[in-house]
Parts: structure tokens; sequence; C-alpha cells
């Protein structure tokens, strides 16, 4: 979906205690570009990635140095794939929210989930269709998390990426805001606070 034919099965995480390589199952790969790192509520980091199944599809995922630390179900079908859009504490409850686009060809589903220290399970918290962030062959995904002073917004396109739209996570469902025509370009300088 990424525009190559480069899948990884495994995760280096460099640390304190020096570098941790950690292996995937033979039957499932990193589709991504790179992980993002996102601060835990209760110190140190993650590695934001998603981890694809050959026949459950693909799957948000936290790893730390201790291996897999939270994760969604995965999408349950072969060939279905997801967007992360980034993660940080989205509604200012103290917890870590991380926002990805659900099946960005098909669904085209914003989806928030939230991570709790001690669940392994990250928990769907608000979800709005009709959003995108990847058309298949683009080697990037556009859009993202920013804070332009006001608190966390997540960027990203309307469905045929006419619109570039804004979304808070407000008491446990998604404002959007309309923010004008979408463009590569407006969607870059947006992301700078532009």
């Amino acid at each position: 979906m990424l525009g190559d034919a480069v899948e990884w099965g495994a995760l280096r995480l460099e640390g304190p205690d020096g570098p941790v390589l950690l292996r995937l199952p033979q039957t499932r790969v990193f589709e991504d570009i790179a992980p993002r790192v996102v601060p835990l509520p209760e110190g140190g980091w993650a590695a934001l990635v998603v981890e694809s199944d050959l026949s459950k599809g693909a799957r948000l995922a936290l790893y730390t140095h201790d291996g897999l630390l939270a994760a969604t179900d995965f999408i349950g079908q072969a060939h279905r794939w997801l967007a992360p859009l980034g993660g940080a504490d989205l509604d200012g409850d103290g917890a870590l929210e991380l926002a990805y686009v659900d099946r960005p060809h098909l669904a085209k589903t914003l989806r928030v989930v939230r991570y709790r220290r001690g669940d392994p399970q990250l928990r769907e918290v608000a979800a709005q269709p009709g959003l995108t962030n990847h058309r298949i062959g683009w080697d990037h995904l556009a859009g993202g998390l920013r804070d332009c002073g006001g608190g966390p917004e997540i960027l990203l396109a309307d469905g045929d990426f006419s619109r570039l739209i804004a979304a808070r996570l407000v008491a446990g469902r998604l404002d959007l805001r309309d923010l004008g025509p979408w463009s590569q370009a407006r969607s870059k300088a947006a992301l700078r606070c532009d």
C-alpha cells in the first residue's frame, strides 16, 4: 500500500540499556514507513506501529523494550490496512490516545483508541467515517497530529481528498472543523501551524 515491495519482520529499539531487536512471527510484518515514538503517561516511551498478519489483516500496536505493550484487535481480513496519525493526550484526561484511519481506501474511518497502563487492549473511544490520510501508491501518509497552542488536533482529509479537516477529541466524540480545500502543501503547512 505504501508504494514499495519492502516490509519488515523486526523492530529495533534503541534505549539507555542498548538496542533490542524484536522479531515478529513469519506470518506478520510491520507495515509502515517507520515507527512513531509516543510518550507513555507512566513515563518512558513506546513505538507506535502497524502490524499486519497474513490472514487477519492489520492492527495498531505499541511496543517497548519488553515487547508488545498493547494493541487493537486485528481488522479480521487479509490485505486490510490502517494508517496511523500519531499519539498524544488528545482530550486532556492524562491518558494516551492514538489516532489512525481504519482502511484508508475502503472504510475511511478515523478511529481514536486509548492506552491504559496494564491493559493489553487499546480500546476505542471515538470514531468518525468519511475521513482518510492515504492514497494507494503513496509512500507517505497525509496529515498527523499538531498543537498550535489550543491543544492537540488530528489533521487529515475528507474521503475524496477535497477538504482539509481538523478533528479534536472532546467528551468522547470527535469535533470536526473544515480548514478549506485539501492539497499536499496546505496539509504540510497546517501541520506546522502556518
